[in-house]
This record gives C-alpha cells, structure tokens and sequence, in this order.
C-alpha cells in the first residue's frame, strides 16, 4: 500500500500532472486497492471537507495584503527605512535586503512575495554599486524564504489546519527561527562583502533616519499590530488578516496616496486565482489524507524508519533528509498537506512537541524554495537577477549551509522554537 500510494503520487508529478489532480488520482488509487469500489461520494464530502475551514480564509487575506503593500508603496518605505540603518556598512545594500525582507515577512506569510517586492527595489540598486550579481540575487532569493517562517506564515496555517494545532502557537514558534536564519545570513554576506571590498553609502544623519522612520512607520507597525492582536487574543489569524487588508488598503490609499484604484481588480483577481490553487489542493490532499489514514500509511512508514534506528535524534535527522529531498521536487504547500499527516504520528510517538515540529517542517521545506528542479524562489530569481539556473545555484551554497544549520540547531534545541510560545502560553 505505501509502495502504491509513492509510486501513484511521484509518478503522476513527473509526468507535470497538477499537484490536486494528483491527489485525488492517488486517493482513488488507494481506494480501489482496499475496497475493489470507488465512492464518489467519500471523494467529494472528503473534498468539501479539507476547504470547509474558517482559519483557510486567513489565507486570502494575507495574499491581498501583501501585494496592496507591494503595489502602494509600504514594501519601498521598508526598504528606504532598512538602508538608513545599515546602508553605510561595507555591503551594506546586502544588509538592507534581509532587514527588509525581515519586516515585510510580518505581512504577506508568503516567500514569493516577500522576494518579489524587495528583489525588485534593492537588486538594481546592488547591480549599480558594483555587487556581484548571482551573489546578491541569492542573498535576496534566501531573505525572501524568512516570510513564511515569521508570522504570519501561510503555510504554518496550512500545517495547523492539516493537524489540528495551534496557529497562534506556530506563529509564535516561527520567530526565533525566522530571526536566527536573518543574521546567519548577514553573517555569511559580511565574509563576501569584505572579500570584495564593497563600497558602502554615506552614513545617514539623524535628521535622514527620523526622516525614513517618519516615512515608513504606518508599514513598520503593520506587522506588530498584526502579531500583537493575535498573541493577545484581540483577533484570531483569519480576523488580523482582514484588518491587514483594510489598514495595508487605508494606508496605501490615503496616507501614502500610491496605490490606484485601477490596481484593485488586478490584485483581487491574483489573489482569488493563488488562493483557488491553494483550495483546490488543500481539499485534494485532505481526500488523499483519509485514504492514507485507512490503509494505515503512518504506522507503516513508522515502522520502516524504526527498522532503521529506534533513536530519536537518528530518526529527526531522517525526516529532515526526506523533506530535503521533498522540497527539490515539490513545493511547501501540498508537502505540508500530505506529510504532515503521515510523519506527526511517527514524532508524537517520540514526545516531541507538534508545534514545534510544524515549525522545523515549515523551516526544511522553505529550503526547498531554494533548491531546483522545482524551488519557486528560485526561478523568481532566475528572473530578477537575469540570470541562469545553474549560475544561481552556484551562488546559493554557502546561504543554504547556514540554513541547513540552523534548521539544524532547532531540530534538536526545542527550546528555540518553543520559549516564545511557552511563555505567552495561548
């Protein structure tokens, strides 16, 4: 059954079959191996099922949000905020990069995003002062996966659906994380910006970082009006993600006076289209997902992996080299949908804390953004930097290894990932 269920679902996405359709060809698979029959009806409710979920909505919201931020000027205020800090350091655009990304991950939960809106401010800029192109693209690409680690996170809410956990509590797991693989990165581009001598900017003045924060302090407290209504149980995450909506849209409009009406219909329009995929397979792995729990898949890879070892640092560092693997060949979202559901049972059995194992999952598969042939951020970057595959890979090693050891260091530090959420305590 296990052999079945690999073999259907693998197969069908080498041969680019889309990830739902997969899904559901995979449950039926599965169905017909068990019972002969196949029910339309238990394919349908299951399908229902996976998407009939009021947190799903927060989904949507954070998408809209995001990109009024990108379109109205919030992402650039951001930007100009995080040079006046550290713009004078020796490779200081690098710096800037990651200090934005940083911020603007407080909002859109989506690494894409995240790249997207400050790639295409700072990589011109970084080009014009002499930095090495791959180098800086994959600096960018690597800041960007910091969005869906520190909240809100679009895929910690998929995970919290998926297993019925906390989406508070992995918010609240995800930003040690989050921060801890931001200086990993500065720490790995101030060894590159030395070796190459980059030139930095001229020191701003006091008066030009008043001037900066003055500028973008509306953008700057999205984020902590967002995290701080969720941690004090102001607003659930779907209900915050509503009023990043209005405030990102009162703020873009009014106050910074960038964003157009005209934009509107564009930006409504992407995000129905990004959240209809994200839907269509959520409900297709939620039907997969039952199909699994009937043939018994958990208990089966439970047992292939303690046939190999019954140690627990041994069997993370297993699940972490098999969501490495996943995370080249498919992309956070239906990873999350149909892993979860099979591994949780296998680390539960071992004590460990399913938040803070949402958030390693979540943390190795942003990886995964990264590394071809699928790495969604990666071909972002490809078109932003203009450059090749191969060449941006080459680049991005030594941002991976910092990664790969952080994620590392919180696999087996679960107090990282768990002081914040312990502490708070919802």
């Amino acid at each position: 059954m296990l052999a079945a269920f690999l073999i259907t679902l693998f197969g069908l996405i080498l041969i680019n079959v889309p990830v739902a359709f997969c899904l559901i060809a995979t449950a039926i698979v599965m169905m017909m191996l068990q019972s002969n029959t196949v029910s339309a009806q238990i394919l349908t409710q299951s399908l229902i099922k996976g998407v009939d979920s009021f947190p799903l909505l927060a989904i949507p919201f954070f998408m809209i949000a995001g990109e009024i931020m990108n379109q109205g000027g919030l992402s650039s205020k951001i930007v100009k905020f995080a040079q006046a800090l550290v713009g004078h350091i020796t490779g200081g655009v690098g710096y800037v990069g990651v200090v934005a990304s940083m911020i603007f991950a407080g909002v859109s939960g989506s690494a894409v995003a995240d790249t997207t809106a400050v790639g295409s401010v700072l990589l011109p800029i970084m080009k014009e002062n002499g930095y090495e192109s791959n180098k800086s693209t994959s600096l960018i690409c690597s800041a960007g996966c910091i969005g869906p680690i520190i909240p809100p996170s679009i895929p910690l809410i998929l995970y919290g659906v998926t297993v019925g956990v906390s989406i508070v509590k992995l918010f609240l797991g995800g930003i040690v994380p989050g921060v801890l693989i931001g200086f990993a990165l500065m720490t790995v581009w101030y060894f590159h910006a030395k070796k190459h001598n980059y030139r930095s900017g001229g020191r701003a003045s006091v008066k030009e970082v008043l001037k900066a924060s003055k500028e973008a302090f509306w953008a700057i407290i999205l984020p902590i009006i967002i995290l701080g209504g969720i941690v004090t149980g102001i607003a659930t995450p779907t209900e915050a993600a509503v009023v990043a909506v209005v405030y990102a849209f009162v703020v873009s409009k009014f106050i910074y006076r960038e964003l157009k009406m005209s934009q509107m219909p564009e930006i409504l329009i992407d995000a129905a289209r990004g959240t209809a995929v994200i839907m269509m397979v959520v409900g297709g792995a939620t039907t997969a997902a039952y199909l699994i729990t009937t043939a018994h898949i958990p208990q089966l890879l439970t047992s292939a992996l303690l046939a190999i070892s019954d140690n627990i640092y041994v069997i993370l560092f297993l699940v972490n080299i098999l969501l490495l693997l996943v995370g080249c060949v498919m992309d956070m979202g239906p990873a999350i949908l149909i892993l979860a559901p099979i591994l949780l049972p296998l680390i539960e059995g071992f004590g460990l804390d399913p938040v803070h194992f949402g958030v390693i999952m979540t943390v190795n598969l942003c990886i995964g953004l990264l590394t071809p042939p699928v790495g969604n951020v990666l071909y972002v970057g490809i078109g932003l930097g203009k450059t090749s595959m191969v060449e941006l890979t080459k680049a991005m090693w030594p941002f991976l290894a910092v990664m790969v050891a952080v994620l590392l260091l919180i696999t087996y530090t679960p107090g990282l990932v768990m002081f914040i959420p312990n502490m708070i305590g919802r």
